[in-house]
């Protein structure tokens, strides 16, 4: 893998109900065509591209309050998709792993997530993460009280230190990623890995995600390859 190739991708992926607009369609096929056409592509290339971490902000904690129908579109398309799409994946060697307080979600999809991430533990051509009912000081705020729970009773009362929030993240093991992408214009992060985007390249697009191609993406490796990182030195 060239020093010019992220370790770590991750993805924001907007714009998936403003294509619905642009193409007079229900609001819920955006993301239908977003999960069934634009995603597995993307992980191809991916692995094309010898990137060894993918994570995709597929459903926020603000997402629940959009419309109940919206909502419900959204749980029932998982619920659709997952099992099918896990097993493709499962195919290509890809590792499946989530970030974000799963435990709220209907217990059978629960479920699908827990079952894919065990059913692909051992794949190594590469890891994706879905981010599901996750945000960044959510994630914050869980991983500080799961330190304070874990603290053994003797310890002393020191204060916590950046590795200490680092294990208790739900990226915990993974590497921070290098580049972040957004598609669909925003200019902005919305709380997406607050603490792991520290020192993250930015790339946003105009391209709403379900247009989102293989093409697309190697513009953005393309961008990503041209920075010089300095990390603050």
């Amino acid at each position: 893998m060239s020093t010019s190739t992220p370790i770590h991708v991750a993805i924001i992926m907007d714009g998936n109900r403003r294509w619905a607009r642009k193409h007079k369609l229900a609001l819920l096929l955006g993301h239908r065509q977003a999960a069934y056409e634009t995603i597995e592509p993307l992980v191809d290339r991916f692995i094309e591209r010898e990137v060894l971490y993918v994570t995709l902000w597929a459903f926020s904690t603000e997402n629940w309050q959009r419309s109940k129908e919206e909502v419900e579109g959204l749980l029932n398309l998982f619920r659709e998709t997952l099992s099918k799409n896990f097993e493709k994946l499962h195919k290509k060697g890809v590792r499946l792993k989530t970030i974000g307080d799963i435990e709220k979600f209907p217990k059978d999809i629960y479920q699908k997530l827990i079952n894919g991430v065990e059913q692909t533990k051992n794949n190594e051509k590469i890891t994706v993460i879905l981010g599901l009912n996750y945000g960044g000081r959510d994630e914050i705020i869980r991983a500080v009280n799961q330190h304070l729970l874990n603290r053994p009773l003797t310890t002393d009362n020191r204060p916590l230190n950046a590795e200490d929030i680092i294990n208790a993240l739900d990226t915990s093991g993974i590497p921070d990623p290098d580049l972040i992408i957004r598609t669909g214009g925003e200019k902005r992060l919305s709380g997406f890995l607050l603490w792991q985007s520290e020192y993250s390249e930015l790339y946003f697009t105009d391209v709403l995600f379900p247009d989102f191609s293989p093409e697309e993406l190697d513009h953005a490796l393309a961008d990503y390859a041209s920075r010089k990182r300095r990390f603050g030195k």
